[in-house]
């Protein structure tokens, strides 16, 4: 348990001093620590203490008290006890990221209809930072055996991450337990209306299951979300999810 506090102070100047001599970055260099707990957090899980973000950032615990006081004022970290964890204030902002225009609102009917055709763990992904980034998910059969939820990150070398480097036009994407054992899944690239490669589409299921009609089920998912691109988002009937027995 982290119970140690930094010292409080009264003065600006107080404040600069102490900063200097604990090699805590002024300016820019106080946003970039701050995110560097927030990014600590989310790998931590779901909470963490004082000393474990010091160890994790590489900078004193009086810095990281003075850092979480602040994003607690702000709402983007919540205290319980002597652990922190990431605030309401920061996944409102998170849910407003938009990837690419429209793509969030236009998959959420699209992806629970899939999940609810295959009983499948459904990912809609695209490609940051060298990962294949999840930005909407809905779990399925997989529970809690592969657990899915938006922020995971996959590796470009799994199914979702190559549909989503896959040539403009080709078939699914298939692992037959080629990554992980008992899991295999479909995915297919989904397209803007211009025929651009927004994102990947897929679906994971237990070993055994045909994956060919899964495949078909995910790209008639994908589809479904590139015409509600093409309508702004609005929501229009799908029919294509078929069922996957």
């Amino acid at each position: 348990m982290d119970t140690d506090r930094g010292t409080g102070t009264t003065g600006a100047g107080t404040t600069a001093t102490r900063d200097a001599r604990e090699g805590a970055p002024r300016g820019r260099g106080v946003l970039e620590g701050a995110f560097a707990l927030l990014d600590a957090l989310r790998r931590n899980g779901d909470e963490a203490g004082v000393t474990e973000l010091a160890l994790a950032c590489g900078v004193p615990k009086g810095t990281v008290h003075r850092l979480l006081d602040q994003l607690i004022a702000v709402g983007a970290v919540e205290r319980a006890g002597n652990r922190y964890r990431v605030g309401p204030q920061l996944y409102r902002l998170g849910q407003a990221w938009e990837p690419h225009p429209g793509l969030r609102p236009a998959a959420r009917l699209p992806l629970q209809r899939l999940r609810a055709a295959t009983g499948a763990s459904v990912v809609l992904v695209v490609l940051r930072e060298e990962t294949a980034l999840t930005v909407g998910s809905v779990p399925g059969d997989l529970e809690p055996l592969l657990p899915v939820r938006n922020g995971l990150a996959f590796r470009l070398d799994t199914a979702a991450g190559r549909a989503l480097r896959s040539p403009l036009r080709g078939g699914a994407v298939l692992d037959r337990e080629d990554v992980l054992e008992g899991v295999c899944c479909a995915s297919l690239p989904v397209r803007a209306p211009d025929g651009r490669t927004v994102a990947a589409l897929a679906a994971m299921v237990p070993a055994g299951r045909r994956l060919d009609a899964l495949a078909h089920a995910v790209a008639g998912a994908g589809a479904a979300i590139t015409r509600a691109l093409a309508g702004g988002g609005r929501r229009r009937p799908d029919r294509s999810a078929a069922l996957v027995p």
